[in-house]
């Protein structure tokens, strides 16, 4: 008996991550490594990410790591340059860096939201830049395709109180990716959002009263019944990198346990 054909396998594509050596981004990484893709990983710190690296090396693929600043345009730049010299070409771009910090929006200040817009915003659009740089080129030359993936929010649809910068970040995000869909769709060129609900990691968790407090309100709230998990985006990102998204471009897939469906 003929075994069924795997429809979301990932061999032979590279994929370029983010902020990959902890939360969301590693939750990215290691879907995207167990559905057969080479992964470049990027992260701030040499040892999160080597860490990283060898349990994505584990499901038998390439991996790069490398140390890059999203906050800096130059930085991006020269990264995406050692990336494709150490793997050959990227395939699908995911940019999901991003930092968080709760402050009123009447008590604002300039470092506060520079600090935040420069990862969340400016460091996702350069990234996605030097992707569809590097994807038009391939186009050029022949070979065209891609996929370039933004983790957004559900801060786009909801507001949340001392949140208003990082809710500016992923709005623009979203509008970004319609824009790209648009942009690049003529050469092949894929862009798409995930916006996950609350999803319990480092981050959500660096204050773990606060952390518990809001996952328990998810749980009472969302028809699923709990927070989400880094693992529950694996799926989202397997379906957007492969070839049977090849037609979906320019949408935003909400992963929030049905939280939203439910308010």
């Amino acid at each position: 008996m003929d075994m069924p054909e795997n429809l979301f396998d990932l061999s032979g594509k590279v994929a370029l991550v983010t902020g990959a050596n902890s939360g969301l981004g590693f939750g990215f990484a290691r879907g995207l490594a167990r559905a057969g893709s080479d992964v470049i990983l990027w992260g701030r710190r040499a040892d999160k990410n080597e860490e990283a690296a060898a349990a994505l090396r584990a499901h038998g693929v390439r991996v790069f790591a490398d140390v890059v600043d999203v906050s800096s345009e130059p930085a991006i730049v020269a990264g995406f340059a050692r990336a494709l010299d150490a793997m050959g070409r990227v395939d699908t771009v995911v940019a999901n860096a991003g930092i968080a910090s709760r402050v009123p929006f009447t008590d604002m200040d300039v470092a506060t939201y520079r600090k935040l817009i420069d990862v969340n915003l400016d460091g996702a659009v350069f990234t996605l830049r030097e992707g569809a740089r590097h994807m038009k080129a391939r186009a050029e030359a022949g070979d065209p395709g891609g996929s370039l993936i933004i983790c957004g929010s559900g801060s786009i649809f909801q507001g949340v109180p001392t949140m208003a910068h990082y809710g500016i970040a992923k709005g623009a995000l979203n509008a970004l990716a319609k824009a790209l869909a648009t942009e690049l769709g003529p050469i092949g060129v894929r862009c798409n959002v995930i916006a996950p609900g609350f999803i319990e990691t480092e981050m959500t968790f660096a204050d773990p009263e606060v952390g518990r407090m809001i996952a328990d309100v998810v749980a009472a709230k969302a028809p699923l019944g709990r927070a989400g998990k880094p693992a529950d985006l694996e799926g989202a990102v397997v379906y957007l990198a492969s070839d049977m998204a090849a037609y979906h471009t320019g949408d935003t897939l909400v992963v929030d346990g049905g939280k939203m469906s439910a308010n």
